[in-house]
């Protein structure tokens, strides 16, 4: 039986790769042992359990940015925390490490190596984290969702995703798709979202320029996100939703979209071969941007800029793409060939690999 150490965790661009992983070795063989290495602070501390999967917990010890009380604290913390791990590898007789990023991780791939263990590196962002740059250092393999990503040894093996979008027929279903939002199945529909919390910038361009989408001949369903206070208009063609627990049929009804471009979601988009018209989130390090990269340098996707994403650049740039089937249809063509649903099954062959079993 065969032993896996998944680290990772924080926030869901850690957590849901992680788990797709996971899901998938044990879907694989029943009989594997999958273990999860997080904190006791981070969001798997409540869905990695939720799901079925024992979490080890190991110390949170960020980085030191600047040099402050906390980075002198730094190394005694740091080594504390790689024994932690030592003893959970030895405890549970670890096979192989698998790290996603995150506090989790910097600390399993010190130890894996002090152990003598194999470990792979997964970066889901275009621009790595600390953690994983380091890691990638001596990894036995290291996978990348996107292409150009600068991490040492880098393949290119997409996005572990989740089942209900690796198995969706956006065909098949799209009349259920539209019933659930009471949307016409025979009509295009823009999808426009900004993450689980929403998006201000894209919610008030959406509130000045919704009537000028539905003159266009489109139906509109926007997901505004549960803190968004906009008024709902209430009319046909209008799908406003605070928040949407079954984006599977959000994404089945849709012919193009405007969203946020997180990595998980670009994966997402580009999976299932959707148009896509990208508003990076122009607060952080930049990630966003370079995540849509590849899908854009395909004709998948266009980038607009956040700081002018307003009414009017709905009517001048969105509505346009709307008017235009062909380009439409070369947009999806695009995102087709550019992004995959077999993230998952990419990442266990790497793991494979490290075993000496691919």
């Amino acid at each position: 039986m065969t032993t896996y150490l998944l680290a990772g965790g924080g926030t869901a661009g850690h957590v849901n790769p992680l788990l797709a992983v996971a899901d998938g070795l044990r879907a694989r063989d029943a009989g594997a042992r999958v273990l999860v290495l997080g904190t006791a602070e981070g969001l798997e501390s409540r869905l990695v359990p939720a799901r079925g999967y024992e979490l080890l917990i190991v110390d949170k010890v960020p980085f030191p940015r600047r040099p402050d009380a906390q980075a002198v604290r730094f190394p005694s913390r740091f080594r504390r925390a790689i024994a932690q791990v030592r003893d959970h590898i030895r405890a549970h007789e670890v096979d192989v490490v698998v790290g996603f990023g995150g506090y989790a991780s910097a600390p399993a791939y010190v130890a894996a190596r002090r152990e003598r263990v194999p470990f792979v590196v997964h970066e889901a962002n275009a621009k790595p984290g600390l953690a994983n740059v380091l890691g990638a250092r001596g990894a036995a393999a290291t996978g990348v969702a996107f292409d150009g990503t600068p991490l040492r040894g880098g393949e290119v093996v997409g996005m572990p995703l989740r089942r209900e979008v690796i198995e969706l027929d956006r065909a098949a279903t799209r009349a259920e798709a539209a019933e659930h939002f009471g949307l016409d199945a025979d009509r295009p529909v823009l999808l426009v979202f900004g993450g689980s919390l929403g998006a201000q910038r894209l919610n008030d361009a959406l509130a000045d320029s919704w009537a000028d989408i539905l003159a266009a001949g489109w139906q509109l369903l926007h997901v505004t996100g549960e803190r968004s206070d906009l008024a709902d208009p209430e009319v046909p063609g209008y799908a406003l939703r605070r928040y949407v627990d079954r984006m599977d049929l959000a994404f089945a009804l849709a012919d193009l979209i405007v969203s946020r471009s997180g990595a998980a979601t670009v994966s997402e988009i580009s999976a299932l071969g959707i148009p896509a018209l990208y508003v990076p989130y122009s607060v952080g390090n930049g990630e966003q941007r370079l995540n849509a990269a590849s899908a854009v340098a395909a004709g998948a996707a266009r980038l607009l800029d956040d700081a002018t994403f307003d009414g009017d650049a709905v009517r001048g740039l969105v509505v346009p793409v709307l008017n235009d089937p062909a380009r439409l249809t070369a947009m999806a063509e695009a995102a087709g060939r550019v992004g995959t649903r077999s993230g998952t099954e990419n990442v266990i062959a790497l793991v494979d690999r490290a075993l000496g079993v691919a």
